[in-house]
């Protein structure tokens, strides 16, 4: 399978708690909710269009959590979100997660992340999809793991959170797939792997 990534971001970054303001306060985040009054039709249609490429799910443990108090109590068919998380098999990369109770969870990660994401990827299928687990992604990034990026930019600047890009990652050249912008100027990039950064002179 095809591992895809997909986050919002802040103009200068951030990726934290965009869904609401008690989603993660760590640090001492006050800003949390910060993409809600952007969502229009258009980014829906984004949405729709991802989810209907899935076929497993690969999340962090902060976000499990979150997801799990939410969408298995979901339970419209026509929610193209919600039908897609509870009936798809979901995968959990924690060292301290020790049971879930989301149908169609399995555990991960306990010895060797890299490992089990790299095994995940061998099995047929279309697309093993990350929404959100920003620190997963990270990790993931750094050993070539993650095919095809959706960068969702929001535009706002928060000033403080968690930054998806931090010092000490690896370097790597990306070719920009796709590039649509929302009614409410949202600006979704698609960018594929393509190996490592060349270097010149001007």
């Amino acid at each position: 399978m095809k591992l895809t990534f997909t986050q919002f971001l802040t103009l200068d970054g951030v990726f934290q708690a965009p869904g609401g303001p008690e989603e993660d306060t760590g640090g001492g985040f006050t800003h949390g909710g910060w993409s809600v009054p952007y969502d229009d039709e258009d980014f829906g249609a984004f949405v729709t269009e991802v989810f209907d490429r899935a076929d497993a799910f690969l999340f962090g443990r902060g976000t499990y959590d979150i997801f799990a108090g939410y969408w298995p109590h979901r339970t419209d068919p026509a929610d193209p979100v919600a039908a897609r998380f509870n009936a798809l098999p979901k995968y959990v990369a924690s060292t301290t997660l020790t049971s879930a109770d989301w149908q169609g969870t399995h555990l991960i990660g306990r010895d060797d992340v890299v490992k089990d994401v790299a095994a995940l990827k061998e099995r047929p299928g279309r697309e093993l999809q990350i929404h959100g687990s920003g620190a997963l992604a990270r990790t993931l990034l750094a050993h070539d793991l993650i095919d095809s990026m959706h960068l969702a930019t929001f535009p706002v600047v928060l000033g403080a959170g968690k930054r998806l890009f931090t010092e000490g990652g690896l370097p790597t050249a990306f070719r920009l797939a796709r590039s649509r912008t929302t009614s409410t100027g949202v600006v979704i990039s698609t960018y594929e792997r393509a190996g490592r950064p060349e270097y010149g002179t001007f």
